[in-house]
């Protein structure tokens, strides 16, 4: 992952305990799976230790993957956020154009995006479509299911 990843305060020290998680118990478990692996016998026959090996590399890629998005984070606060027009951590209510449908979505970054609590990604094509609207405007989005249009309604913390 490259550039800076916008967080929130609350965000950041959830990726810490995680990492935190992932360097003490979750090392500890893979050791311990390849080192009961290792005690059935011949290596290169041994479909256990290459699955724990498997698995200790993905855990190692994922260390680093959270370090480094740690390592870019700024953390933001709802008290920076400038509502006169759509950044990320600000909500904004929407029509749907074609639907008519009223929506309202958070922007936030792509670690707390969750579709069911209304957050979305700065970097999914919605989330990019709105970043810097007004209200009032109407945003022009292509998605993987076609052009949608919504309507800027508001826009709040």
């Amino acid at each position: 992952m490259s550039g800076i990843s916008y967080v929130s305060k609350e965000t950041l020290e959830q990726m810490r305990e995680e990492l935190t998680q992932l360097k003490t118990s979750g090392r500890a478990e893979i050791a311990r799976q390849i080192a009961e692996a290792r005690e059935k016998g011949d290596l290169k026959e041994n479909a256990e230790y290459d699955a724990a090996k498997e698995a200790q590399g993905y855990h190692e890629a994922k260390i680093a993957q959270l370090e480094a998005v740690i390592m870019s984070a700024r953390i933001i606060e709802a008290k920076d956020i400038d509502t006169s027009k759509v950044s990320i951590l600000s909500k904004v209510k929407l029509t749907n154009l074609g639907t008519k449908k009223s929506v309202e979505y958070q922007i936030v970054s792509e670690k707390e995006a969750d579709l069911k609590l209304g957050k979305i990604s700065v970097t999914s094509p919605i989330g990019k479509g709105l970043l810097g609207k007004e209200i009032g405007d109407i945003a022009e989005i292509t998605t993987p299911g076609g052009m949608l249009k919504f309507k800027i309604d508001n826009i709040s913390i």
